[in-house]
């Protein structure tokens, strides 16, 4: 399994969210309190989306953890 595959469907959600709310990625990383490069590796999958980074990116977001999965399971924005 890669890192890409073990990262959805959450990486979806975060997209689909993202284009929802209309956030820049930028801004979500820093409210969040990660890098842009390191918000972009989750979002690519080329950093692993551990337990810890789930409740910072939903609190961030200002979502429930399991509306990112959700969003994520209904197809997810095209990036």
């Amino acid at each position: 399994m890669t890192i890409a595959e073990a990262n959805e469907p959450f990486a979806s959600g975060l997209r689909t969210l993202i284009v929802q709310k209309g956030f820049k990625n930028l801004y979500l990383a820093q409210k969040a309190g990660y890098t842009a490069q390191e918000l972009s590796d989750m979002l690519h999958g080329r950093r692993l989306i551990e337990a810890c980074d789930i409740p910072r990116l939903a609190k961030a977001l200002n979502v429930r953890e399991d509306e990112i999965y959700a969003a994520g399971k209904e197809g997810g924005a095209e990036w």
